[in-house]
């Protein structure tokens, strides 16, 4: 399977998202191991493998959260998941997002369209709020796409994790 946007940015098929299946977790493992080795955006260093991704689409389905996929022409372009953001019962009420689009399909407005579902699944919900961690301050377009979308800045955590011969925040 192609690592190349599936699709042509100048073609205007719809993009649909719906829930995340079985079938779909070799594409979400491929675009999510992409991601691992070659970007900040996780602070994972070891792409898991698809029992793996299996296991946390389970966990998260069994919290009563939204696992998504965003496809175009039966093609998966980019996915999304909220989890909860830790596990002490104080905090059943906040969520944390995640987002990776594939990849050469980065630009083109798949993560607003995953955000867009993702944060209207959750408001059907009973959470206050969700939060992001983003991973390296310099992630300009998952910071743009938060403020996009009404989230602030609230801290950094400078220098907490190590990844590609650098200290990121």
């Amino acid at each position: 399977m192609s690592l190349e946007c599936p699709i042509a940015p100048a073609r205007q098929t719809k993009l649909v998202v719906r829930d995340a299946t079985p079938s779909d977790i070799a594409t979400v493992t491929m675009i999510y191991r992409h991601h691992v080795l070659t970007g900040t955006a996780s602070f994972e260093e070891i792409p898991p493998n698809e029992d793996e991704i299996t296991n946390r689409l389970t966990t998260i389905r069994n919290n009563g959260l939204p696992y998504l996929v965003a496809t175009r022409d039966d093609v998966i372009v980019g996915y999304c998941y909220a989890s909860l953001y830790r596990p002490r019962s104080a905090y059943r009420h906040t969520l944390e997002n995640s987002i990776y689009v594939a990849p050469g399909c980065l630009g083109i407005g798949i993560g607003a369209t995953l955000m867009t579902a993702l944060v209207e699944h959750c408001e059907a919900g009973p959470w206050q709020q969700m939060i992001a961690a983003i991973g390296d301050s310099n992630n300009h377009a998952s910071i743009a796409l938060h403020r996009k979308f009404g989230f602030e800045m609230t801290g950094t955590f400078y220098k907490v994790g190590y990844k590609f011969g650098r200290w990121l925040d």
